[in-house]
Order: structure tokens, then sequence, then C-alpha cells
């Protein structure tokens, strides 16, 4: 077929009146076109050239595009600009179809962990099936580890055991930048911990005491025990409860220890102070503090992240640009004074990120992603 009949024909896909046969006709010519191609197009690629395309495309209906004609609809697409020399035909010579690159996607985290045993083993955790006995700890195996269904790390306490029982084994469960993950400690506790972070506990509480050690972000819903208080020690920060859910945010590039409780009643001590904080209320520390701050919050905010979600209430930029980091493994470069910008709102955190940061744009900041680097513009 000539340049006039293929013309013709996409007059005629434009107006709806192709017929069965021209659309064969269509069909063939656009495969010829594409197998001579340079470029190697999926249908993947084709329907989203066509999309960009058909803004171009004064269609008078929606066309539904299914299986193989987003090739055909970008073939009504080429039309519209074959007069511009992006597209055109030669006697002579095929011209290759030109797309426009589709930008790389950055994808959100997920569970992914690593389980550092009192012997210094390392275990991913993605390499673990649910179900699986991930190890065994103490002279005798007093202690199982497992990975129950929920994919969560499990302590299972051998009572027959005639292990020494004043002498613990330590683990430490750490997440890498883009990963989060659950673990249940030997007493019921339930500790979920968020992306950059590391906590170090027993693998069975003996004595008086069941103390952990955190650095970065966890969520703690302690199982009760008024005999055996819960410590948790973080930067120059304690906190003591009997049985409570609390969120304690401690990121070393943070200047605050943020400690959020949710239910029951938490001891902060910091220095020379202590402060028991009630549900609803955050307490703030930081290395130039000379006392601990307490105020009422948003705990919903506060533990966003644990239910699959970003909240911002009144944050500033860099605090949220700081959370993207973590979450997508990205870079953030700054272009201007972004000092006084702040946001509301929120979304899911198994978003890609250029839908969370349409979400930011909200509030007339720009954004461009290079790679992994996001340049963010006042």
């Amino acid at each position: 077929m000539n340049k006039t009949q293929i013309s013709e024909l996409l007059k005629k896909y434009q107006d709806g009146t192709l017929s069965n046969e021209d659309k064969d006709k269509l069909d063939a010519w656009y495969l010829d076109k594409a197998s001579n191609s340079n470029l190697q197009l999926s249908e993947y690629e084709l329907e989203d050239s066509y999309q960009l395309l058909k803004s171009k495309l004064p269609l008078q209906q929606e066309t539904k595009v299914v299986s193989l004609w987003p090739r055909i609809a970008v073939a009504a697409s080429i039309a519209v600009v074959l007069g511009t020399g992006i597209f055109y035909f030669t006697q002579s010579k095929q011209q290759p179809v030109q797309v426009v690159a589709k930008p790389q996607e950055i994808a959100p985290g997920g569970n992914r962990g690593v389980l550092t045993l009192s012997n210094g083993k390392q275990i991913v955790l993605s390499d673990v099936s649910a179900k699986d006995t991930i190890a065994k700890e103490g002279e005798e195996d007093e202690v199982t580890i497992k990975m129950n269904a929920n994919g969560e790390i499990t302590y299972v306490i051998n009572p027959n055991a005639a292990g020494t029982k004043d002498d613990n084994s330590f683990n430490t469960l750490s997440t890498p930048t883009g990963g989060q993950y659950n673990i249940i400690l030997a007493d019921g506790t339930k500790v979920y911990l968020n992306a950059v972070s590391s906590i170090k506990y027993p693998t069975q509480f003996n004595g008086d005491k069941r103390v952990v050690e955190l650095e970065g972000e966890a969520y703690f819903e302690v199982a009760k025990n008024k005999n055996k208080p819960f410590i948790v020690k973080s930067d120059n920060q304690s906190i003591e409860v009997l049985g409570t859910h609390f969120n304690v945010h401690a990121y070393n590039n943070e200047a605050v220890v943020k400690t959020t409780l949710l239910e029951g009643s938490v001891a902060v001590a910091f220095k020379n102070q202590k402060t028991i904080l009630k549900p609803g209320q955050q307490s703030d520390i930081s290395d130039n503090a000379s006392r601990i701050k307490v105020r009422e919050v948003d705990t919903d905010e506060a533990v966003a992240w644990k239910n699959g979600r970003f909240k911002f209430d009144n944050a500033d930029l860099r605090n949220v640009m700081r959370q993207l980091e973590r979450w997508y493994g990205i870079k953030v470069e700054y272009r201007g004074d972004v000092s006084d910008v702040r946001f509301s709102g929120g979304t899911f955190r198994n978003k890609n990120l250029s839908e969370v940061l349409k979400v930011l744009e909200l509030s007339n900041i720009k954004f461009k992603v290079e790679g992994k680097t996001v340049i963010v513009y006042p």
C-alpha cells in the first residue's frame, strides 16, 4: 500500500468507519512497519506510546484498545503527526518507529530483613519460607527460631531444655533501605521494624528485666508482665513499660528522638530526667535539649508507616523526603530554599515513587527524577 491508501485507512479509523477487511489491511501494514524497525517494541510500550500520542488525535469517541489493537492505535496516532516530520513515509527507505522512552519507575520497599545470630551468622529472611525453622540457639537448643505463616520471626522456648538460665544469647534483626519486618520476641512482645533500623534482643528474657536496644524506628506491642518491666534503649533515651503499645523514632540522621504512646503508659528517661507519657502524647528529646518535651499529637501520623501509609501533618519538606529516601532507596538534592515548605495529607506506601511525588506536588513543589536521584525545586 502507498501513503495515500494508508492515510485513507487511518482517516476511516478516526471516523469509526473502518471495516473488518480494512482493519486487517491496516494491521498487516503496521506489523510490517514494526517488524522492519530497528526499535523492538513490546505491546506494553506500544500501549504507552498510544496513550502519549492520543491527546494529539481528535477522536470523536473513546477507543477501547485490546489485544493487537494498541499497535493500530499507535498507527492512527502517527497519521496526525505525519506533517511534522516525526513520522513519515518514503518510497525507498523505511523509517524506524519513534517511541518516547518510558521513565524508569522506582518501586516501593517491602518485607526485607537480615537476622544475625549470636554466633555471627547472618540469615537473609527473603530466602526463608513460611513455617520454616530458621535456627536453634543455646548449648542445648533451648530456643528455636521459626518463621510463622504470616512471615514473622518467632522464638519458641523449649521448656525441657536444661540450659544455663543466667546467660542470654543475643540476636539482631536489621532492615535495609526499602525494608521492614515483624518479629515476635520470646515473651510474646510483637515488634514492627521500619526501614533502615535494627533491634538487638536476647533470645529469651532471663532475670528481672526485658531489655532491647533499638536504632531507627519500631512500633512495640509489649506483652504484659508486671514483675518484669520491658525496657527499650535508643540513643541517650531509655523507655520502661510493663505492657503497652508505643512507637519509637530514633534515627541517627534525625535531630529528635520521638516516643509516641497509643495505650497504657511509658516512663521516658533522658539524662537525669524522667517523665510519664499518657495515651496520645509524644516525647521529644535531643542532644542539645535541656529537658524532655511532651506534647499532644495525632498518633495515626506517628504509626502510619506500620499501617502501610505516609501521613503528614504540617511536616517540613526535608523530613518528608528523608522518609522517602529510606523507603525508596533514593538520594535527594535540593535546588533552592525549601525551608518554609510544609505538607499535610498522605498516600499509601505501596505506590511507586512517581505517584507519591504527584501528591507532594500539590504543595507547589517540583520534582525531577534522574535515575535514583530526586531533585527538588521550590
